[in-house]
C-alpha cells in the first residue's frame, strides 16, 4: 500500500496560501449561529477546531470539546449544492429597445474559482447526481461554469452522526473519487492524496513529509469504524418496485399527520433540484429579469397546473418526495437520489426519519424487503 504524504497540522496554512496564489477563494467549515457551515476563510486559524456534534431526529447540536481536530463531525445543514446550484439567480433578462422591440441578454457566468475544504464522501456522491441532471440531462450553463470553478478538498469521515446512513447507500464514509485532494485527519495532521491532475500539481507544492505506515493504517481504520458505527440503513439500494407497489399503504396517512409540509428536508438535501421560475419587472417597466429559485415538492405551487393543485394534501406531497427520491430516480439516473447524509432527519422540525418510513412501507410481513 502506498503511503500518502503527510501534512502537519501547523502547515495547513501552506495549503490555503497555495490555493490563494492560484486565484481561489477559500471556503471551509466555520461555526455560525450554532451550526457548522461553509464560509470564507483567509487563514487556517479560522477553521473550526475541537467541535463534535450530536444529531438525532429533529435535533442538531455542536459541542466544543477537547479534540484538536478540525473535522471531527459529520455534516452541517449545507452541502456543496449552494455553490453549484444557487438558491436564487438570474437566468436571462429582456430589455425594451427604443423602437419597442425586446433585446434578450443571457445571465453572466463569470464566477470566481472557489476551493472548498472539508467536503465529505456523501456530498461528492450528491455532486455526481447533480452533474447527471444539470450537465448530462439539461446542459445548464450556470451549473457548468460553477462546477468547473471548484477545487474540492475532501476529508474522510471518522465521526458519523446518529442520523448518518451513507454506508448503506454505498456513498461513504470513505472518499474515493470526484475531488482534487483527499485527506485523512489524525491528531497531528493530515495524510494527503492527490485525486485529480489539478490536485497532483498542487500537492507537489506542499511541504509534505514522509507518511508513517502505522499511523496511516490507524487513520484508515477510523474511517472503517465510522461506517460500521452507523445505526441507520435503507432496506435496499433499489426500492423502486417496492415503493410503487405500496402507493396506497396506510403509512402515508400516518406520516402526513406528523409532516408540516415545511420543505426543510428538500432544502438541506444535497441532491434535490426542484426550482421555480419567475419574471421580475423593473420599476419603470422597461426591463424584466427571469429568475429561478429553489422550490420544494412540499409547496402547493409545485404541483399547480392550469388552475389545479394536483397534490393538495401533505400525504400526497410526502409520497411524491419519497417515491421520487428512492424510486423513480432509478429510472432517471440509475440509482437512488439519496446519499445517506441524514440531514433530512436532523433538520426535520418533527423528526421524521425516511429510513424508518421506508422500512415500514417497503417491508412485507416476513420482515424482508419486497
Amino acid at each position: 500500500m502506498e503511503i500518502p504524504g503527510y501534512l502537519p497540522r501547523e502547515q495547513l496554512q501552506a495549503l490555503l496560501e497555495r490555493l490563494q496564489q492560484q486565484g481561489y477563494r477559500c471556503v471551509g467549515p466555520r461555526v455560525r449561529e450554532g451550526a457548522m457551515v461553509y464560509d470564507d476563510i483567509n487563514h487556517a486559524d479560522q477553521l473550526a477546531v475541537g467541535y463534535t456534534q450530536t444529531q438525532e431526529p429533529g435535533h442538531y447540536r455542536l459541542k466544543a470539546g477537547s479534540t484538536v481536530r478540525q473535522f471531527a463531525w459529520a455534516n452541517g445543514p449545507q452541502a456543496l449544492k449552494p455553490l453549484t446550484f444557487a438558491p436564487r439567480e438570474e437566468l436571462w433578462c429582456a430589455q425594451e429597445q427604443p423602437d419597442g422591440s425586446l433585446k434578450f441578454h443571457p445571465a453572466a457566468t463569470d464566477y470566481e474559482p472557489v476551493a472548498v475544504i472539508g467536503v465529505r464522501a456523501c456530498d461528492l456522491a450528491a455532486l455526481r447526481l447533480q452533474e447527471q441532471h444539470f450537465l448530462d440531462s439539461c446542459a445548464d450553463p450556470q451549473f457548468a461554469v460553477r462546477r468547473r470553478s471548484l477545487f474540492l478538498i475532501a476529508v474522510n469521515c471518522t465521526h458519523p452522526a446518529q442520523t448518518c446512513f451513507c454506508a448503506s447507500t454505498g456513498d461513504g464514509p470513505e472518499v474515493d473519487q470526484d475531488c482534487d485532494l483527499s485527506l485523512y485527519e489524525t491528531d497531528e495532521g493530515f495524510f494527503v492524496s492527490a485525486v485529480s491532475p489539478a490536485g497532483q500539481q498542487l500537492a507537489l507544492t506542499l511541504p509534505l513529509e514522509h507518511g508513517d505506515a502505522e499511523l496511516f493504517k490507524q487513520a484508515c481504520a477510523e474511517v472503517t469504524r465510522a461506517g460500521e458505527a452507523q445505526v441507520r440503513r435503507v432496506p435496499a439500494k433499489n426500492l423502486r418496485d417496492s415503493l410503487f407497489a405500496q402507493l396506497d399503504h396506510p403509512r402515508w396517512k400516518e406520516v402526513a399527520e406528523r409532516c408540516l409540509s415545511c420543505g426543510n428536508c428538500t432544502q438541506v438535501c444535497p441532491t434535490c433540484f426542484c426550482h421555480s421560475e419567475t419574471s421580475v419587472p423593473s420599476v419603470d417597466g422597461h426591463q424584466t429579469t427571469h429568475q429561478r429559485q429553489w422550490d420544494s415538492c412540499f409547496s402547493p405551487g409545485h404541483s399547480y397546473i392550469h388552475g389545479i393543485t394536483l397534490r393538495k394534501e401533505t400525504e400526497q406531497r410526502y409520497r411524491q418526495w419519497l417515491t421520487h427520491k428512492f424510486g423513480s430516480w432509478h429510472d432517471q439516473y440509475g440509482r437512488s437520489g439519496c446519499v445517506g447524509c441524514g440531514r433530512c432527519i436532523s433538520w426535520c422540525p418533527v423528526g421524521i426519519d425516511p429510513t424508518e418510513e421506508l422500512d415500514v412501507i417497503c417491508t412485507d410481513v416476513t420482515g424482508r424487503p419486497e
